[in-house]
């Protein structure tokens, strides 16, 4: 056995040794090559074909690594916002379920990249080491035949003179088994290579449709998604402007604010607000009873001023909105008829904005 293994590595050793005196012969141009055009032009193709498809797979891996870092960031952040949206502000069960399910598309789309993008490309470009592989193997082959021929061409000059036809014999089988033994391989690749790389629209085009529909359902699903969570964000909104969540404030007398906007068709009357007002509203006298509203010097026109003491949004296009503390002056009706209960008219002191706002969300001056 150590005598067998002991043959072999000689023999090895002195294959390698006699291709690379080949190699720097060739190098030198002391002796010629065999050149195969078509088999160097396949072989540039194969090249710039695992190149790409190298690139494409390390680019693609940083991109699933981001969309996976994107994924465990969406969920953090969503767990946040559900944890300070408070339980009894509106929509609060349905923002729950919008940022479960913002999660679930993000476990859907990571999962379908892997399994229906990164598994297919790692396939594809697995093909390339093992051919890389035999195209070294065939490169070897080359050598040894481009050896031996040079070997065999050496010793028909020296055996013609001496006619010693055995080596010459011996000399030509070892030419034939190394030309067919070349051949074999190189055959094979002839077809593989031009095969391999037509292949490549293919695998593309099946690669990058699953890669941009999967993207495009995502964000259309996310963006639904979204939407959702605005419109619930834009429903508290409405309703914080409204005093929905105002924290009530309690006075010295046991009052609460801020007090709801009269509904322009219910019973509560200006009267009831300010008393002794509506002779004003009314184009009554100018005494004014015993309010505290003061009648003069006041411009054409208005009544009297009054003071914002909470902050009002109006809900239709024909009322006012005002902030705390701004001055409002109160005017009469253009039409009398449309004078409604618990609503006065008014004009922003300084400006024209003009329409109805609830009285009792003022005090007079």
């Amino acid at each position: 056995m150590a005598e067998s293994k002991g043959s072999l590595l000689a023999k090895s050793v002195q294959k390698h040794a006699g291709r690379a005196k080949e190699k720097l012969l060739q190098n030198l141009g002391k002796v010629d090559r065999t050149a195969d055009e078509i088999f160097d032009e396949h072989l540039t193709n194969f090249n710039r074909q695992q190149n790409n498809a190298t690139r494409l797979q390390k680019e693609f891996n940083n991109y699933i690594r981001c969309i996976r870092a994107m994924q465990t960031a969406s969920k953090s952040l969503m767990e946040a916002i559900d944890d300070v949206y408070e339980s009894q502000w509106t929509g609060a069960d349905a923002l729950n379920a919008q940022t479960q399910q913002i999660d679930s598309l993000w476990q859907d789309f990571s999962h379908k990249l892997g399994d229906q993008v990164l598994i297919p490309l790692n396939t594809y470009t697995a093909q390339f080491p093992e051919m890389k592989k035999k195209i070294e193997k065939r490169n070897r082959k080359l050598i040894d035949y481009d050896g031996q021929r040079h070997s065999f061409q050496s010793l028909q000059a020296s055996a013609a003179k001496r006619k010693d036809d055995v080596k010459v014999t011996k000399g030509r089988e070892q030419l034939e088994e190394a030309r067919r033994t070349y051949e074999i391989l190189n055959t094979e690749l002839h077809d593989e290579l031009p095969a391999l790389y037509d292949s490549r629209i293919l695998f593309l085009v099946t690669n990058l449709q699953t890669l941009f529909a999967s993207e495009q359902v995502f964000h259309n699903e996310t963006q639904k998604v979204y939407a959702e969570l605005e419109a619930i964000v834009d429903k508290l909104a409405t309703d914080s402007q409204r005093g929905s969540y105002t924290i009530k404030k309690i006075t010295a007398s046991g009052n609460s604010s801020p007090p709801q906007s009269p509904i322009k068709s219910n019973s509560a009357t200006v009267n009831n607000l300010y008393p002794d007002t509506n002779t004003l509203t009314n184009g009554g006298g100018s005494s004014n009873g015993n309010s505290r509203a003061t009648t003069t010097d006041l411009p054409p026109g208005v009544l009297y001023r009054v003071k914002a003491t909470y902050k009002y949004v109006k809900e239709d296009v024909d009322e006012l909105s005002f902030d705390v503390g701004e001055t409002i002056q109160v005017i009469e009706y253009d039409d009398p008829e449309d004078q409604e209960e618990g609503w006065l008219m008014g004009q922003k002191e300084g400006t024209n904005e003009k329409g109805l706002f609830p009285a009792n969300f003022t005090r007079p001056l």
